[in-house]
């Protein structure tokens, strides 16, 4: 047996995409036949396509869509050591090999030199536009846009995202409040688009400033935080689920507004997600959030740097009063690495 598949870098993430029409309409059968193409289970997964680390392990299915978007877009992450498939949170890094996989996969016609396509993540059931290069038709990866944390540059890819807020847990603050404490320790637990825990890294007996190999340690500490978390936000028992993330913080030194350290859910990320930055930034906006006296604030109408072990991620966030969330955007870049066919594990 083999299947179309695209292997595709998006933003700081690597994964699999396929149309949905190439994979079984069953559930258990698809996913199934997911952990045999990624290689899962296995620490190393030797014999398919995953990559060892959660960053690299993840799927994309794309599929036709009416109304007011053009694809529906499911993100799944796909586990190492354990066989598990889940969609309980989206993926803005993937997002943004979405679109163009759409023009090349012929669901989405190429609208001049600059393409926009309307995605419904259907994890969170909210819209994202992705804008992308199509000179002559046809999708250019090839550009001038670097991202922290992936070498060399290319073709900028602008995200825009509505309706965000509350799209997992219901509402941006999901524990009705700006801060919680949760055994002695001061958190803020936000949605904007992925659940996600804030504290500071000093609470922790951290910089905030660590290298990741020197935070596997903390696994024990942050899985009762976000055992805890998951309860209060609604989410119920989050012991084999991948959200929500923990996010430590620490004040910005590299000319940013906030430096992070994130946990995915438990190992140490080597960057930070795109939605688990936006919903970062949101909290850390709001007056009495955990860490917020560590933000730096930019001026009206600037970007957001938030630093991470890779370097920067620039994001934008709107707030109305309430607090409401406007509108989130980001620039990532994506890159097709290979089109064909594979060959799941038997």
């Amino acid at each position: 047996m083999s299947v179309r598949c695209m292997l595709m870098r998006g933003g700081t993430s690597k994964g699999a995409y396929f149309l949905a029409s190439d994979l079984p309409a069953d559930p258990a059968e698809r996913d199934d036949l997911l952990l045999r193409i990624m290689g899962t289970p296995d620490p190393r997964q030797i014999d398919g396509l995953g990559g060892a680390q959660p960053v690299t392990s993840k799927v994309a299915i794309v599929s036709p869509a009416d109304g007011d978007r053009d694809v529906d877009y499911l993100f799944l992450q796909i586990g190492i050591e354990e066989a598990t498939v889940s969609d309980r949170q989206t993926c803005g890094n993937l997002l943004a090999g979405v679109g163009q996989f759409a023009v090349e996969r012929g669901l989405v016609p190429a609208g001049g030199e600059r393409t926009s396509v309307r995605v419904r993540m259907v994890n969170t059931d909210s819209i994202a536009v992705s804008t992308f290069d199509t000179p002559g038709g046809t999708v250019d990866y090839r550009g001038t846009t670097a991202i922290s944390g992936v070498p060399g540059t290319a073709a900028p890819v602008e995200l825009e995202f509505t309706g965000t807020e509350g799209s997992v847990c219901g509402s941006l603050l999901p524990t009705g409040n700006v801060v919680d404490d949760i055994g002695g320790i001061s958190v803020t637990c936000v949605d904007n688009g992925m659940p996600v825990v804030v504290a500071r890294a000093a609470d922790f007996g951290l910089t905030g400033y660590e290298p990741v190999d020197e935070l596997a340690g903390l696994a024990e500490e942050i899985q009762a935080l976000r055992l805890a978390a998951g309860k209060l936000m609604g989410l119920g028992d989050v012991g084999g689920t991948s959200v929500p993330k923990t996010t430590l913080v620490a004040a910005p030194r590299d000319g940013g507004a906030i430096c992070t350290r994130t946990f995915i859910p438990l190992r140490p990320h080597p960057s930070i997600g795109v939605l688990g930055a936006v919903s970062v930034v949101t909290a850390l906006m709001l007056d009495g959030a955990a860490g917020h006296e560590l933000f730096t604030a930019p001026p009206p109408g600037s970007p957001v740097g938030v630093e991470h072990p890779s370097g920067t991620l620039d994001v934008g966030v709107e707030l109305a009063p309430g607090p409401r969330v406007r509108r989130s955007t980001v620039i990532r870049t994506a890159r097709k690495l290979f089109d064909g066919t594979v060959f799941p594990r038997h």
